[in-house]
């Protein structure tokens, strides 16, 4: 549900606040005050395409802000763009500078126009009457079925990708010839270098230390050999002068025996330096000061360095990088069996895509004849009489198989008796295009909150501008029922002219305009209930309120009720 919608600096608005509530909320005003420029607001805010031109004059920058409740949906979003909840609600904020750049936040953290493109379906559905015509392509509608019916395309979703996965891999392998071959002769080139050269994880780093040893052999061995003198095997060396010490200890300890540890020390040191002349001893021996086994080593360690330039930075890389072309040409040079194998994993992909989009298609059908009915008398409660169908045609052919299917659904009309169906952009009137996508709409939200124990995705609020636009009377008051059945389940939000439908909000805003220091402000109020009567008998009667209208909008709100 929207909480609220603030916009500063934007249009005519310098700075306003919209709070909203449960049910049927109804925005209302002359002619020009800037009631659509809020549902544009929230459009921008649901991810719509910005322009300059919408900063208010004088200022560097727009800013749009709405607040809604979260749901489990929109926090899943959140998450996977890496963005944290915040306690149950979900703050959008879009800046629209001057530069014509912008800047997008969601809930404080920085973010993107595609992540409030993504969240959109899950908070709102905003209904223009900019976008009767352009924004109910197919697309739309078989979703719209799609969620009346409760219908899931997840199983023809999986089913295309892994049909379209062996498509792809197929594609691949049935490149054309020469191409083939290219590949062959460059993927056999690079095996085989990296398989004669047969490099070892972690060789080039022991390479290097066998390196520095032969490099430095003469020094290393005469540290050694000094080292292992002044240890052990020298004139004066440690340890001739441990067993001295240790033998005048080991006198005293005789007599006090203060001394028998001082003794076992010393012992423990003789030890330990008979220990460490051997290692030096041991390792003076080993050195082999040969200048062919250090040649040996450079070349090798430049083999590897070859290696690591073009396949990789590390031996385990290069190692890798062999593994897969060795892997390659064999799937090149097993293509043909390969190939047959494939072929026969995309034929049983493909009758498995068949049989779930025929499933699909029979869900779809038997949705339409319930929804087409329910639209239908949905329509011709709002003073029209029509005749309504939903045509689900499916076609076979691969070339139109998506993860959605292969349906394509359209809704026709015929608002005249005598007339043929037509599709619904066919219809001229613009009032008769607004009441029929309102009752349609109400029928696939009924039919969709009866879904809701299916998991069905249903827009949280639900936004009509102007829908009224070409109606009147009988039929207006008819639209107010629809709105106002419509809200029990959800919440609405609905621009409006008329009365007859003002009369049904559960709040209610009036949007004014009006002059401040020379510049045209706008801002937004909720009206007391009195505010309301008045408010509505101001649209019965125009500028001057009369008693008449007065209490004609105080019958209107009470029958209501």
């Amino acid at each position: 549900m929207l909480l609220e919608l603030r916009a500063e600096n934007y249009a005519v608005i310098d700075h306003a606040i919209a709070g909203f509530g449960p049910g049927l909320n109804l925005l209302t005003g002359e002619t020009g005050a800037g009631k659509s420029i809020l549902v544009d607001a929230l459009a921008l805010l649901m991810g719509q395409k910005a322009s300059t031109d919408l900063i208010r004059h004088g200022t560097d920058r727009a800013v749009l802000s709405c607040v809604f409740e979260s749901t489990p949906g929109a926090e899943a979003i959140l998450e996977a763009n890496g963005i944290d909840a915040d306690g149950g609600e979900i703050i959008l904020r879009r800046e629209i500078l001057e530069n014509g750049k912008g800047r997008v936040f969601v809930n404080n953290q920085p973010a993107t126009v595609a992540t409030l493109r993504q969240l959109a379906p899950e908070l709102a559905l905003i209904h223009a009457q900019s976008e009767t015509l352009s924004g109910f392509d197919g697309a739309q509608q078989r979703g719209l079925l799609d969620r009346f019916g409760g219908i899931a395309t997840e199983a023809v979703a999986e089913a295309f990708a892994k049909w379209r996965g062996i498509q792809d891999k197929l594609a691949e392998l049935e490149r054309d010839e020469q191409d083939r071959l290219r590949l062959q002769d460059l993927w056999s080139f690079q095996a085989r270098e990296i398989q004669t050269a047969a490099p070892q994880a972690g060789e080039d780093e022991a390479l290097e230390t066998e390196k520095r040893v032969l490099a430095n052999a003469e020094k290393l061995q005469a540290a050694a050999v000094s080292a292992n003198d002044l240890l052990y095997e020298g004139d004066g060396s440690a340890e001739a002068a441990l067993v001295g010490a240790q033998k005048h200890l080991e006198e005293l300890a005789r007599y006090d025996a203060q001394f028998a540890e001082a003794a076992q020390q010393i012992a423990s040191a003789r030890a330990a330096v008979e220990d460490v002349a051997a290692t030096v001893r041991d390792y003076a021996d080993r050195i082999d000061a040969s200048p062919e086994r250090l040649a040996e080593i450079e070349d090798r360690l430049a083999l590897l360095d070859r290696l690591k330039r073009k396949y990789g930075a590390r031996l385990e890389e290069v190692i890798a990088f062999g593994e897969e072309a060795a892997r390659k040409l064999a799937e090149i040079e097993n293509r043909d069996e390969i190939l047959r194998g494939l072929r026969g994993d995309l034929e049983r992909a493909a009758q498995a895509y068949a049989s779930a989009a025929r499933t699909l298609s029979a869900e779809r059908a038997a949705a339409a004849k319930k929804l087409e009915k329910l639209a239908e008398t949905q329509i011709n409660d709002l003073a029209m009489k029509a005749r309504f169908s939903v045509a689900v045609t499916a076609n076979e052919d691969q070339a139109t198989w998506t993860a959605h299917g292969w349906d394509a659904v359209e809704c026709r009309i015929a608002t005249n008796a005598g007339e043929p169906m037509k599709p619904l952009d066919e219809i001229a009137s613009g009032g008769e295009m607004s009441r029929v996508l309102l009752a349609l709409k109400v029928s696939v939200e009924d039919g969709a909150n009866r879904s809701r124990a299916r998991k069905v995705q249903v827009p949280r609020t639900l936004v009509f501008d102007e829908i009224d636009i070409g109606i009147g009377g009988r039929a207006a008051e008819a639209v107010g029922q629809k709105l106002k059945a419509l809200s029990r389940v959800q919440q609405v939000l609905c621009v409006t002219h008329l009365p007859q439908i003002a009369a049904f909000a559960d709040q209610h805003l009036a949007i004014e305009k009006q002059e401040k220091q020379r510049r045209t402000q706008t801002t937004v109020r909720l009206l007391t209930p009195q505010e309301r009567a008045e408010e509505i008998a101001r649209m019965i009667s125009g500028a001057t309120v009369t008693e008449t209208s007065l209490r004609h909008a105080e019958q209107m709100l009470k029958t209501s009720q």
